[in-house]
């Protein structure tokens, strides 16, 4: 069950809080003593007061979303809500951590879900992306939410999508955690892990997770999409990677005709399994073998061509930056094959990669930047904090001892 964490900072010292999130799953989990609403890769226990007949009937029952909102915290219009990937967040008051109103993003507009990792501009416009599914199959769809309030009690009031974009597959679109945005594009990677959607409707009569409508397709390529944030244009140019799997992104930005894409990747999908509650479970040589076997996920930079036309060169790489060793090579009309360059050392390898990117988000989002935090994987969970130096990709690093490590938050005034 999702539970809030606060840490206050001051005069030399550190106070901590924490509290369940009162959610629907919570509440109905606590009074019966079991799983009753079904999550990402947990199926709800069947009522032991049915009979056989009534368990089964209730097989071909539609399976509700969870507003368990587990994972992180998000701000839309100046208020602080919890979230997860379906359509219900949850109000919160950051002070107290109490839990004050449930949201539904689909009374407000057309979608199934949204991220739980938004993007902002510096005037508090917010922008997301959730999808949304039809006798037509999928769709993915950019998601804009006015900063302003016309009433003290708004929540997402004013939302709209600006845009949506057609899957190259609509009965298997891929999965997506979160997406990247520069000062004038949103930035969605489509990329090869797939939702099989008539296995996923059907989990429940199949008596599965959700999970287990999710696949890798390595013979498929990642494609970065853009889509202009003042108009909802989507770009006919595709940006195309060989096939990569990615959770979150460091930052995006635009300079010198080219769009900046730092993001931490990995050559394979299956990530969403090694983190079973089987797996977490294990200790000694059985938690080393599932280690053992999991791609490791590393800081990558592409660089996609914006001015991209009819007279653009083919077969030759576009990317003009001297200090940059990517490539882009533009292949037919509207395709451009990219090929990243590394944003790390050879030393990140002894930490077993970085995840959980951050920057100093306020000052440098959209923007030229230097350094980056992340966490260090040398165990199946975070292990070490980790300062990436852009500049000759130095790392400095800080271990940590008989614990663990969870997605890192910058304060504003802690990096330049």
């Amino acid at each position: 069950m999702a539970m809030l964490h606060q840490f206050k900072i001051e005069k030399g010292q550190v106070t901590y809080m924490s509290r369940f999130l009162r959610s629907d799953a919570y509440k109905n989990n606590s009074e019966k003593d079991r799983i009753m609403i079904s999550e990402f890769g947990t199926l709800a226990v069947p009522d032991p007061c049915k009979n056989f007949f009534q368990r089964f009937l209730s097989r071909f029952e539609m399976m509700k979303p969870t507003d368990n909102a587990s994972v992180s915290f998000v701000k839309y219009k100046g208020d602080y809500y919890v979230s997860t990937e379906t359509n219900f967040m949850h109000k919160v008051n950051p002070e107290n951590l109490e839990t004050v109103e449930k949201v539904d993003w689909s009374k407000f507009i057309a979608v199934n879900g949204a991220t739980a990792h938004p993007h902002y501009d510096p005037d508090g416009t917010t922008y997301n992306m959730g999808n949304s599914y039809g006798s037509k199959g999928a769709l993915y769809n950019i998601i804009c939410v006015p900063p302003e309030k016309n009433d003290a009690k708004d929540t997402l009031q004013g939302a709209k999508i600006l845009c949506s974009i057609v899957p190259a597959n609509k009965s298997h679109p891929s999965y997506y955690h979160s997406f990247a945005m520069s000062e004038n594009y949103v930035v969605f990677i489509e990329q090869p892990i797939k939702m099989d959607l008539l296995k996923i409707v059907t989990c429940k009569l199949r008596g599965k997770a959700l999970s287990e409508g999710i696949y890798w397709d390595p013979k498929q390529e990642a494609v970065f999409h853009l889509v202009d944030k003042r108009t909802g244009q989507v770009s006919s140019v595709k940006y195309h990677t060989k096939a990569l799997s990615t959770f979150h992104q460091i930052n995006a930005f635009e300079e010198d005709g080219f769009l900046m894409l730092d993001m931490c990747c990995s050559d394979d999908g299956q990530a969403i399994n090694n983190y079973l509650i089987q797996n977490l479970r294990k200790s000694g040589d059985a938690l080393d073998e599932v280690y053992n076997t999991m791609c490791r996920v590393f800081p990558r930079c592409f660089v996609l061509p914006l001015n991209v036309s009819n007279e653009t060169p083919m077969g030759q790489n576009l990317n003009t930056r001297s200090n940059s060793t990517a490539t882009c090579v533009k292949t037919s009309k509207e395709k451009v094959h990219c090929q990243h360059k590394d944003l790390h050392g050879d030393d990140l390898h002894e930490y077993g990669g970085l995840e959980f990117p951050q920057i100093n988000y306020s000052r440098c989002n959209t923007r030229p930047y230097r350094y980056f935090y992340g966490c260090g994987f040398r165990h199946l969970v975070g292990d070490s904090l980790l300062k990436m130096d852009l500049k000759d990709k130095t790392l400095k690093v800080y271990l940590l001892f008989n614990g663990i490590m969870c997605t890192n938050i910058l304060l504003n005034n802690s990096l330049k």
